[in-house]
């Protein structure tokens, strides 16, 4: 396994909390939550190729 690349993320409140849920809801980290969200998001903008 690759290891990962840590960074700090600012965002506001109510985004955090909204994804808290999100991730929650999926029985996910708001961690992992974002990192699958940010794939899709570069896989269907053509920036990741699709596994």
């Amino acid at each position: 396994m690759s290891e990962k690349k840590r960074f700090l993320l600012r965002i506001d409140q109510k985004t955090y909390e909204a994804l808290e849920k999100w991730a929650a809801d999926d029985f996910r980290s708001v961690n992992a939550q974002i990192e699958l969200l940010l794939k899709k998001a570069l896989k269907e903008n053509g920036r990741l190729k699709k596994e």
